[in-house]
């Protein structure tokens, strides 16, 4: 019983490592054994076990080479049992190493990291705050939680992990008890009240392993505002009241241009100013324009040409002299 027990406890340990030490065994036993053999040819034990090492690698330098018909016995059934065994290890390494990355790619590695930021959901909205994290914070690194991709964007600094957002065992792979921050997206392929229903869901679970964590959750309808904020909402995204509004003002200040006399009262959250075009910005793109202005702490958000507004213009236009800058 004894015995099987030994066995047993040998075939749990990962087969590189099992391979390993019976190479290392086999190292030791030829080389103390080719010393006993050929004593004048191999004048220490450090000797054969450096033969041993090159001769099972298929090396074979030279340098200590077998006279007798026993050491060279002992060399041939190295060569058989040893290179076969060290094969076998690289071989295992390699397909060990294979399975570890294909499992990374698939998202089944869990994360063992502290401090990071974790985003639920992968869409355009996750994509870009992904860009823009990592111009802020190079080296934070995020965690990506989706049950629908297959394969995680390989990205510098992003950890994917696949599987439901809801689920205990999700959030443990993605480390929630250590995380900073909790980025919930609504799930863009339901329908609102269901996706919100789900946001509040998810927002239970993770709140229930990890209270302490700053929660910024996307919620699409009124009516789930206060459950996301029953659920610990940190911090609540109105999507649909903020995108209505922003296009309404935008729409507002559509209108107001095309009165100039109104140009007082233009509104985009902030006052609308006019910025006659600076001679260094004659006949240069928008886009650098708009880098000029930006280390001058103005925000351009489009130019008033004399037949009317052109709201973000392409980034190539290039801006004439009788252009005026619509700035904040």
């Amino acid at each position: 019983m004894k015995s099987n027990r030994v066995l047993i406890s040998w075939l749990r340990w990962p087969l590189y490592i099992r391979i390993g030490l019976i190479i290392i065994a086999l190292i030791l036993l030829f080389g103390q054994l080719i010393y006993i053999l050929e004593p004048k040819q191999f004048p220490s034990v450090f000797e054969g076990i450096w033969w041993a090492v090159i001769t099972v690698s298929t090396v074979g330098y030279g340098d200590y080479v077998p006279k007798t018909p026993l050491g060279k016995i002992a060399g041939m059934v190295l060569v058989l049992s040893g290179a076969s065994f060290v094969t076998a290890y690289f071989a295992t390494l390699a397909t060990a190493a294979f399975r570890k990355q294909h499992r990374y790619v698939e998202g089944k590695v869990a994360f063992k990291g502290r401090e990071h930021v974790i985003i639920i959901g992968w869409n355009e909205k996750s994509n870009m705050l992904l860009e823009e994290l990592q111009r802020a914070a190079p080296s934070k690194t995020v965690v990506l939680i989706d049950d629908s991709l297959r394969e995680g964007p390989l990205i510098e600094n992003v950890h994917f992990i696949r599987g439901h957002a809801a689920d205990d065992s999700t959030l443990n792979r993605a480390n929630i008890a250590a995380a900073d921050t909790v980025i919930l997206t609504a799930d863009q392929e339901k329908n609102e009240a269901e996706a919100d229903m789900l946001s509040v869901l998810t927002l239970l679970a993770i709140k229930g392993l990890n209270p302490s964590v700053y929660c910024i959750t996307e919620i699409l309808t009124e009516r789930y505002v206060k459950n996301a904020e029953r659920a610990g909402a940190n911090k609540i995204i109105g999507t649909s009241r903020l995108l209505s509004r922003v296009m309404f003002e935008h729409y507002r200040v559509k209108l107001q241009l095309a009165e100039p006399q109104k140009l007082s009262d233009l509104t985009l959250e902030k006052k609308v100013r006019i910025i006659p075009v600076p001679d260094e910005l004659k006949n240069k793109s928008y886009h650098d324009c708009v880098l000029y202005f930006l280390k001058r702490n103005t925000t351009i958000i489009g130019i008033q040409k004399e037949e009317g507004p052109m709201l973000t213009p392409p980034l190539s236009y290039q801006v004439l002299s009788s252009d005026l800058f619509l700035a904040l």
